[in-house]
């Protein structure tokens, strides 16, 4: 019997856009006008991709963004509709706390922080931002506190209960 391989559709993902940038350069022509998008995709169950597409239009900007983000997936590891620690993570300024929240709290957290954390499925969580004010910034960060979660449940064996 042969294994069944289960491929991504477009249905699944709950695509969410941060922030559309215009960015412009200057050349010989004159200005060269382009568009930067920080897209985040999730499927409300554990997994959460974040990526930022460019090009010279906001729609290819987002459907590159969102095959990059689909390409970058992780599985969050969810205890009782939350994470199962808390951790400070940084990136670049950005720095993000991520705590726990009894059931019935809901996601306090703000911006970027909040819609990564939405799309990957986590109900009741405590987000806060500590650094900078760059959406791009505070959505990786986000993504690679998840990350790390994902790494150190693997590594100490953490019970997910």
């Amino acid at each position: 019997m042969r294994p069944t391989y289960h491929h991504a559709s477009a249905s699944e993902f709950e695509e969410k856009i941060i922030q559309v940038n215009r960015v412009s350069k200057k050349t010989k022509g004159g200005n060269q006008i382009g568009f930067s998008v920080l897209v985040v995709v999730g499927d409300r169950q554990g997994k959460v991709g974040v990526a930022l597409g460019k090009g010279p239009d906001v729609m290819s900007s987002i459907k590159k963004g969102v095959r990059k983000a689909k390409k970058r997936l992780i599985t969050v590891p969810l205890r009782r509709g939350t994470i199962p620690f808390a951790l400070v993570t940084k990136y670049g300024a950005a720095k993000i706390l991520l705590k726990p929240a009894p059931v019935g709290s809901g996601i306090i957290a703000g911006g970027a922080v909040r819609s990564v954390i939405e799309v990957a499925g986590i109900q009741n969580i405590v987000g806060k931002v500590l650094g900078s004010n760059n959406q791009a910034n505070n959505a990786y960060a986000t993504f690679k506190a998840l990350a790390q979660i994902q790494r150190l449940v693997k590594l100490r064996q953490v019970p997910m209960t």
